[in-house]
């Protein structure tokens, strides 16, 4: 079994949208998934709990029980966990990254998430966890041209050597809709939201076939 543990020390940033959108896709692929929820709002958990169609099983776990439920995940054969972690909680997102084979960190194109970036990707290179950064919440492009406020949240990124998922996931409605009922973008009729959830997970599936490629980044 494989992990991916989500993080962003910086609320807000659609952590918990990110982490239900891939183990969804995950599970429409084909994979018996396992989502741990140690956030305490537990969002990761409703959203899937109000899911209709079968989907990733989640439980409700906290940092100090997280590799108990791991371990339980693995006895049921489950092939993939996915973690959503809380914001600002140091102690427990670093248990996560502890047990995670890929680190996703989730940030927006704003100066607040940026900052709130550099300590994360600090923490995740001193474990040596192979890690993508995440854009999320985008303006969308507009003629094939960037925002000036994605492009410098870019070039920022690139300063910080931090390894960026090409597929970015802009500022849609649909994002949020469709997890009112526990769905995926992917599962709604909206092909650009769809498409950015596909490109995504493509990388992150790319990623965890080639953890040392990832690690050495």
């Amino acid at each position: 079994m494989q992990t991916i543990a989500v993080i962003a020390l910086k609320g807000g940033s659609g952590k918990t949208t990110v982490a239900t959108h891939l183990a969804i896709a995950a599970h429409l692929r084909g994979q018996d998934v396992q989502v741990a929820d140690i956030d305490r709002q537990r969002s990761a958990y409703n959203i899937l709990d109000a899911r209709e169609a079968p989907g990733p099983a989640c439980v409700i776990a906290t940092g100090a029980t997280l590799m108990a439920a791991q371990f339980a995940a693995v006895g049921l054969k489950k092939q993939l966990m996915v973690i959503d972690t809380p914001a600002g909680v140091v102690e427990e997102v670093s248990e996560a990254v502890v047990l995670a084979d890929l680190v996703v960190l989730v940030v927006r194109p704003t100066l607040l998430d940026l900052s709130g970036l550099a300590p994360s990707l600090s923490l995740v290179r001193q474990m040596g966890k192979p890690a993508l950064v995440v854009m999320n919440q985008a303006p969308t492009a507009r003629g094939g041209m960037e925002s000036p406020l994605v492009r410098r949240a870019l070039k920022a990124l690139d300063y910080m050597c931090a390894p960026v998922v090409p597929a970015i996931l802009r500022t849609r409605t649909i994002f949020q809709t469709a997890l009112e009922t526990g769905r995926s973008a992917e599962e709604t009729s909206d092909a650009a939201a769809a498409g950015e959830v596909a490109a995504l997970w493509g990388f992150v599936e790319a990623a965890l076939e080639a953890p040392e490629e990832m690690a050495a980044r």
